[in-house]
């Protein structure tokens, strides 16, 4: 048997799961190609390193607006938090079915374990997976495949069921060593490349599809990037973001769109901060505002579900904006504001 020409796209996350497959099939002689996906909640970037260390080609797919759509509304729910991993594999498999065909591959090839997550790794899952996606037994999961129905692969001669692997469950002994069987160096730990899985990131997101249910890209990039605040404003829901840190103000900055109001103190060393309403007018001012910064500041205080004017959230924006100054703090403090046209 010669599998010279047997072509696999294999979905590569980065992590050591998605590695320990392409690996898998790559010692029966199998080609294969990476594919990653990006959105607004994962990138590429451990893609990119697993596969130069694995010396393979990485196709990368950008579906931010149909991921986000996805995820406001998964046919099959979410998961601890709010990843819809059942939905997205499935959107992303449909996209691997599509490369498949266009470009010649053999079968598409995963890293998931049956039984690692319980929701999205069960065997039903997989099997849903596997018919929504509409690659059926094209489908390959080489690090449990031998605890799973026969591929056509397999059953092709296309690749040796025995050398396939029958992981299950959440353990990592099996798999580490199979990083020293392979000669991986390099792999990124478990979990933590999906935003979906953050619980403090899901309680944001749940908040703005609650207030924001037509909420684009753009408005969910500013749940990434400092202290995010709601306010009731006569129109609905106003967001206010206070930067952390010194990238925080940057990719603000960089966020900031038409209509928003952005606020710098003018005196003393500070945060930017980004207002931003889906309905309001914001008044323009002609002058600075000057606010007394207290010491201390409970944000019960700000009444931040009572309704507000537009001019009275920019107040609160702004004494915000003076109170994560530390050195503003107990002094009367000077707000610049800018209303990007």
């Amino acid at each position: 048997m010669s599998n010279k020409k047997t072509k696999a796209l294999v979905l590569m996350s980065g992590g050591l799961d998605s590695m320990l497959s392409a690996k898998t099939l790559m010692n029966q002689g199998v080609e294969v190609t990476g594919l990653v996906f990006v959105s607004h909640f994962f990138g590429a970037a451990k893609a990119r390193k697993a596969a130069e260390q694995l010396g393979i080609e990485l196709k990368e797919v950008e579906f931010k607006k149909e991921h986000l759509e996805m995820v406001k509304s998964p046919k099959h729910g979410y998961g601890k938090n709010m990843n819809p991993c059942i939905d997205c594999h499935t959107l992303m498999l449909k996209y691997a079915k599509k490369i498949m065909e266009e470009e010649g591959y053999d079968f598409a090839a995963t890293g998931e374990i049956l039984g690692q997550r319980p929701m999205s790794q069960n065997k039903s899952a997989l099997e849903t997976v596997n018919r929504e996606s509409g690659l059926g037994d094209l489908l390959v999961r080489p690090m449990s495949a031998r605890l799973l129905d026969e591929s056509r692969p397999e059953k092709e001669g296309k690749i040796i069921r025995e050398k396939l692997h029958g992981i299950s469950g959440r353990s990592r002994q099996r798999q580490r060593k199979l990083v020293e069987k392979y000669g991986i160096k390099e792999y990124a730990s478990p979990g933590g490349g999906c935003l979906l899985t953050d619980p403090g990131f899901s309680e944001r997101l749940i908040k703005m599809f609650d207030y924001w249910p037509d909420c684009a890209g753009e408005d969910i990039e500013l749940l990434k990037n400092g202290r995010v605040f709601w306010v009731n404003g006569k129109n609905g829901k106003i967001i206010i973001v206070v930067g952390r840190d010194k990238k925080d103000c940057e990719e603000l900055e960089k966020l900031s769109r038409k209509g928003d109001v952005l606020m710098e103190l003018k005196d003393v060393k500070g945060p930017l901060t980004i207002v931003r309403s889906s309905d309001s007018q914001f008044p323009i001012f002609n002058s600075d505002l000057n606010i007394d910064i207290p010491n201390a500041l409970k944000m019960s205080e700000l009444k931040l579900g009572e309704e507000k004017s537009e001019e009275d959230v920019l107040n609160i924006a702004a004494l915000l904006t003076g109170y994560y100054a530390p050195k503003a703090r107990g002094k009367k403090s000077i707000i610049q504001l800018r209303i990007i046209n």
